[in-house]
């Protein structure tokens, strides 16, 4: 693919995959102020921008979708810079401009990050990889573990019924 096709491919994912998540947050507060036709038809236009960033994604399945060994090593690597690196400072203005909210929300993500930083690392080094077992994440602040739900986050408090189950 040409480079400046691929760019737009990529840059089309990125906002049909922002628009998707906007779109549910609209929804969501329709309905908190009881207007379900409109927040029937934000879902819905959801769904149709999901469906666009899914096929932009598989235009671009290729360059970005490795073998395995490659995508956790790429996502290990995603995960550490992203803890260590830009949480820290995002963390660090939101603190300076006294906006609590936005500091509890990065930290929470940082501390989430290096967690998710260990679990990768764990798959590199084949500790996981024939171990089958559903993961719990929390949907408070998007810790994971692999073990039971513990009675409360460890990274934002939350309790044990705040966890997911993914398999």
């Amino acid at each position: 693919m040409k480079e400046k096709t691929k760019n737009n491919i990529y840059t089309a994912f990125v906002g049909e995959a922002k628009a998707y998540f906007r779109l549910l947050a609209y929804a969501e507060k329709a309905r908190e102020e009881d207007v379900p036709q409109i927040a029937m038809l934000f879902r819905a236009i959801a769904e149709a921008e999901r469906i666009h960033a899914t096929r932009c994604l598989g235009l671009l399945k290729e360059m970005m979708v490795k073998d395995t060994d490659t995508n956790l090593a790429k996502s290990f690597k995603s995960e550490q810079t992203v803890s260590e690196n830009a949480y820290p400072e995002f963390l660090k203005v939101a603190e300076e401009e006294g906006e609590n909210a936005a500091a509890t929300v990065f930290s929470h993500a940082r501390d989430a990050e290096t967690f998710h930083a260990k679990l990768y690392e764990r798959a590199i080094y084949q500790v996981i990889r024939d171990e089958v077992s559903e993961y719990q994440v929390c949907q408070v602040c998007g810790y994971v573990t692999s073990k039971n739900a513990p009675d409360t986050c460890p990274v934002c408090g939350a309790p044990k019924d705040k966890f997911k189950s993914v398999n």
